[in-house]
């Protein structure tokens, strides 16, 4: 082979490309050695984990004795121009979070606005809590309502669970406030509803855009009993689930049926 070839030869080689994809990478060719040995590609680094958050792992789940619960206008007026869910759904799925609250000793504080013409809150919540006489209020944001955050503060607890209507006003207003002021916020989304499913639904992502955490009223209830084992409450559990949790609470009552019959 001429040495003009030879020297073509190693410069070609110094120019052949290797896919992204390849194991091997080639150094640059030097004319007067041709074509270099193949040398072993960087090993690829495993991608980092990132950190543990304080939404994962089990401390991340809630128990009962760090919550209160902050139910915000479920009356008439509101409920006249709920378009996001049906109705009827709100009224069992408030009264079933309430209901729960009272049985694992929460506290719940209840308030409405304008009372005299928007209408008291719905009889079935009130009968939770007969003897709470709701904040009766003229703030949209209810976290500007010093009397609420003061009965909040009162109770020295930081995961304040709340449910309202209507979702982009009276959930989203006191929401981001009480996390710009440190609390960690639980937005119940089927004990809330707006004015349209839009309404809804983009509040609910401003809301997780700010930091809250969405949960339905069932999830909670779960993760407040957490252990099938925890007799203390699981009389309540199953009462409160059989009332309010639809297929679940049919399911439930057929097994203590079955159960039943199968005593001797």
């Amino acid at each position: 082979m001429s040495n003009q070839r030879h020297q073509f030869l190693g410069l070609a080689a110094g120019a052949i490309a290797v896919p992204a994809t390849s194991g091997l990478v080639f150094a640059q060719g030097d004319p007067s050695r041709g074509r270099e040995a193949p040398i072993p590609a960087q090993a690829s680094v495993p991608e980092r984990r990132p950190a543990k958050s304080e939404l994962t792992g089990l401390s991340a789940l809630l128990v009962p004795e760090e919550c209160v619960v902050l139910l915000i206008d479920h009356q008439p007026f509101q409920f006249a121009n709920l378009h996001s869910h049906e109705p009827t759904m709100i009224v069992n799925n408030v009264i079933g979070l309430a209901k729960f609250a009272k049985a694992f000793n929460v506290p719940v504080i209840l308030t409405t606005v304008l009372e005299a013409r928007g209408g008291k809150i719905i009889k079935g919540l009130q009968d939770v809590f007969p003897d709470q006489k709701p904040i009766d209020r003229t703030y949209i944001n209810a976290w500007q309502d010093q009397r609420i955050v003061d009965l909040v503060k009162g109770t020295g607890r930081k995961k304040l669970v709340m449910a309202a209507l209507w979702t982009e006003m009276c959930l989203a207003m006191p929401t981001i406030h009480a996390l710009g002021e440190g609390y960690d916020v639980y937005i119940v989304t089927d004990a809330s509803g707006g004015v349209s499913a839009e309404a809804h639904d983009m509040a609910v992502r401003r809301m997780v855009q700010a930091g809250a955490v969405p949960i339905t009223w069932l999830g909670l209830s779960g993760e407040w009993q957490r252990d099938w084992a925890r007799e203390a409450t699981l009389a309540d559990t199953v009462k409160i689930l059989a009332e309010h949790a639809g297929g679940s609470g049919v399911a439930l009552a057929w097994e203590t049926q079955l159960l039943g019959a199968s005593k001797p």
